[in-house]
């Protein structure tokens, strides 16, 4: 055989390393290389030819140097769909030419928390630390997992974590039941809604509009939807027909307290996490001096814009191990915080119910779609909230849907 560098096995074969995908260059840049395709490493294994990737939101907190063990080189993206290309001798459940959707999550379903449904809190799939359970293309602090970014990605346990995509369902609508449309779902859930609720959502970025979407499903009887980002403001009111508030506009807590008997809502879904605004100082400090694990002014302005005995619902990511959360206010009005990695795969069969009964077509979030190689430009319009740009869906193989 020739000794050929550009040559590596995949289970045997010798395969041109050949590959695009996005990578990581260091705080505030990505490009889109060569990489060696992935290979079958473990039994359960799949390959999967990835069609249709999302970026989300909480790359971004990997593109600014947010995430902890963020590696040069390594891959970004945790939602996407493909075809199943190749299996391990031990992969049951999809065979390949399957359509798959791949929940964000990486799981193993056997273990104590899997088989209770926390499929987020797998301890098989990054077992190094208690952060996280293994986790696509968001550091080596989940686990190193490359993500689907790319014109390939191995797939761990692939007949468990897949799900498959109905014929008649666009990868477009089912692309955001890996992420965003599960964890919105989930976060309107944690509210514990019975029914004619006001809930506040601090965030109209995708899992903020999603929250909106299921708050109503739920039985909400208002949602007032908060944003610093007037276009963003816009869409939620025009596609989700909620009261909105601008929070550099007016006194956030007292205007929520204000238009609801001066009490507070009755829960608030936090959908911003570790970079918000509204803060200088924790801006200041968890964003740029990294002296706390990013600005918590959006937990904040739930806790004082909630009313006593109400729920949070805490969805936006933060990263280890602390920051200046106002625990005295929580503690004193007597609130809850429900919280945690959304266990996207068992909402997955339930919101394509919803798909394929036509209540919703997810896809309308992606105001942007790009081929991947224009990733890197597809990253700075979303993180500088540019061109009315909401959600960037990316098409390896260069196809705009």
């Amino acid at each position: 055989m020739p000794d050929n560098p550009n040559l590596h096995f995949r289970i045997g074969v010798p395969t041109l390393q050949r590959m695009k995908a996005l990578t990581y260059e260091g705080p505030y840049r990505v490009s889109v290389r060569n990489k060696p395709d992935p290979r079958i490493e473990h039994p359960q294994d799949g390959i999967v030819r990835v069609t249709a990737a999302a970026i989300c939101g909480s790359d971004l907190h990997l593109l600014h140097g947010l995430v902890p063990d963020t590696r040069i080189g390594f891959t970004f993206g945790h939602e996407f769909t493909g075809i199943v290309e190749e299996l391990g001798p031990s992969a049951q459940g999809v065979r390949k030419g399957d359509r798959v959707m791949l929940p964000f999550n990486i799981f193993c379903g056997g273990c104590y928390y899997c088989s209770r449904g926390l499929t987020s809190c797998c301890e098989n799939t990054n077992p190094a630390t208690d952060a996280g359970c293994g986790i696509y293309g968001y550091s080596h602090t989940m686990g190193g997992y490359d993500g689907g970014q790319a014109e390939y990605v191995r797939v761990p346990f692939i007949g468990v974590d897949a799900e498959k995509i109905p014929g008649g369902v666009d990868d477009l609508d089912a692309l955001p039941l890996t992420d965003a449309f599960s964890t919105g779902y989930q976060a309107a859930e944690m509210c514990e809604l019975q029914g004619g609720e006001t809930v506040l959502v601090l965030g109209c970025g995708p899992v903020g509009l999603f929250a909106m979407w299921s708050a109503w499903a739920m039985g909400a009887g208002r949602i007032i939807a908060v944003d610093h980002v007037d276009y963003r403001l816009d869409f939620a009111r025009r596609w989700l027909g909620v009261e909105t508030l601008n929070f550099r506009d007016v006194d956030l807590v007292t205007t929520v307290k204000g238009m609801t008997d001066d009490r507070g809502a009755d829960a608030t879904v936090e959908a911003v996490g570790c970079e918000a605004a509204g803060s200088p100082v924790h801006r200041a400090l968890g964003v740029y001096m990294k002296l706390e694990a990013g600005s918590p002014q959006a937990l904040n302005f739930a806790i004082h814009a909630t009313r006593k005995g109400g729920t949070i619902s805490m969805i936006g990511g933060y990263g280890p191990p602390f920051n200046g959360v106002d625990i005295g206010t929580f503690m004193n009005k007597a609130q809850r915080i429900n919280t945690g990695q959304a266990s996207v795969k068992r909402y997955m069969p339930h919101l394509l119910e919803h798909i394929q009964a036509g209540r919703i077509r997810p896809q309308e979030i992606f105001t942007h779609r790009l081929p991947l190689d224009r990733a890197p430009e597809g990253y700075h319009t979303f993180a500088r909230k540019r061109d009315g740009c909401i959600k960037v869906a990316l098409f390896p193989n260069g196809t705009l849907h």
